[in-house]
């Protein structure tokens, strides 16, 4: 009776760690729009972003007395 007990459980053990286990995966695709700003180039300096925005600034002002002095209204 005991010879049949050890060779049971030797033959369960055996079948039992041959199994394949089912391990499920779910793939889950999301789509995301993400909104990118323009990258400065990596060149320029603080200085020479804040020269580009005041002059053109000033370039909007001129243009501005450029049509005030050209309507004859």
């Amino acid at each position: 009776m005991r010879k049949l007990f050890i060779a049971f459980a030797i033959v369960s053990l055996a079948f039992g760690s041959c199994r394949e286990q089912k391990t499920e995966t779910k793939e889950v695709i999301r789509e995301v729009e993400v909104e990118v700003e323009p990258e400065t180039p990596e060149n320029e300096g603080i200085l020479e972003r804040t020269a580009k925005k005041v002059d053109k600034e000033v370039n909007d002002e001129i243009d501005k007395k450029i049509e005030d002095i050209g309507n004859d209204d």
